[in-house]
């Protein structure tokens, strides 16, 4: 893939970790992102990231930062819910 689809996230721990946006949409106002983590050659993961913002700022403040954090989606019901999106906008892939 291009390597502007790539996206680089520092974890937890100051570790970085890059991955491939498969896409992303944005619902009842969060933004999601679609990535893909292809460091197994054997096999990519994917994982639905939502964007998360400090309670503290309204939305026009946050959009205007140059850092952005996205958090990987962990309810069970988020994620079957933005799954429903992103298989409609990705008809190529199978989403489990």
């Amino acid at each position: 893939m291009d390597k502007e689809n790539k996206i680089v996230f520092t974890t937890g721990d100051n570790e970085e970790a890059e991955f491939t946006v498969l896409e992303q949409t944005t619902i009842g106002g969060c933004n999601y992102l679609l990535v893909i983590d292809e460091s197994d050659e054997n096999e990519a993961v994917a994982v639905i990231m939502k964007q998360v913002s400090d309670s503290e700022k309204d939305s026009a403040d946050f959009f205007a930062d140059e850092e952005v954090v996205y958090e990987p989606v962990e309810d069970e019901n988020e994620i079957a819910a933005v799954s429903l999106v992103f298989n409609e906008l990705l008809e190529d892939y199978d989403l489990v």
